[in-house]
């Protein structure tokens, strides 16, 4: 595979693992629907875009690097009575739905899912109509310091939804956040939390596996570019969003994914 075109997979990884648009929808889509990045095994394809993740892990631990730190220190002295404390308690409490969900069920729905254009269409389409429409009718009467056990539980739970293609772990947590009348900022900065632990569970058993390591080292300048670019564009796309958020809401990114389905839905009905 050419690097101009591991260049490519990293930008998308970027951007799509923090708007709410399904970074995995994008990688399959552009992978088998555009052939960018086609060459690769499946062997070879799985732990690329586990690299990719690495990428935006490491956006996320940067980003929100004196986050963490605070949640941790204050999580561990003050535990939930500290507004940042409980914050630690909120995402270790939301992550385990997914991580039980993921560990017992991923590889059967990848599998399953994973080249059915028609239904990561239906998902695309349908998340984006869902994260409008509940934003649009959501107050944002909720910030950080009102936010509850429960409300975090419930955010957790739906990122069981992410591990289906064309979802978004982005969008269903943001969504969700919103329902429950959390602030777009906070509810997006909230997703971007839980993310970490989530993706780095997901990296560290993939690079258990023996094929894994092989991989990295008979591509390693692929890998390398991959992170890389993963990363710088991941950087910037928090940014983006966190900002985006302050005045608009998520309407550009329905129309966007409802275009995009119909695109994967003539591919399959016509190609």
């Amino acid at each position: 595979m050419e690097l101009f075109e591991v260049f490519i997979l990293g930008v998308i990884q970027g951007i799509a693992e923090f708007l709410p648009i399904s970074s995995s929808a994008h990688l399959i889509i552009f992978r088998d629907v555009f052939g960018i990045g086609s060459s690769m095994g499946a062997n070879l394809e799985m732990s690329f875009d586990i690299a990719l993740h690495l990428g935006t892990l490491l956006a996320i631990v940067v980003f929100f690097f004196s986050d963490f730190v605070t949640m941790f220190l204050k999580g561990i002295t003050k535990g939930i009575k500290d507004k940042e404390g409980k914050m630690l308690w909120y995402i270790i409490a939301a992550t385990i739905p997914a991580a039980i969900v993921g560990v017992l069920f991923e590889d059967v729905i990848e599998d399953a899912l994973r080249t059915n254009f028609f239904l990561i269409a239906l998902a695309l389409a349908f998340m984006g109509i869902v994260i409008y429409w509940v934003d649009k009718n959501s107050k944002q009467t909720k910030d950080f310091g009102k936010m509850t056990i429960k409300d975090a539980v419930l955010i957790g739970c739906s990122q069981v939804f992410a591990l289906i293609p064309g979802f978004s772990r982005s969008g269903t947590t943001i969504a969700c956040a919103r329902g429950l009348k959390l602030n777009r900022e906070d509810a997006a900065k909230f997703s971007f939390y839980l993310s970490a632990p989530v993706v780095l569970g997901a990296v560290v058993l993939q690079l258990l596996k023996k094929e894994t390591i092989q991989a990295i080292a008979s591509h390693l300048s692929m890998f390398i570019v991959g992170v890389g670019t993963s990363f710088i564009i991941g950087l910037l796309c928090i940014q983006f969003l966190l900002k985006y958020l302050k005045k608009h809401d998520f309407k550009v990114f329905m129309y966007y994914r409802i275009i995009l389905a119909i695109i994967v839905m003539l591919f399959t009905l016509f190609i």
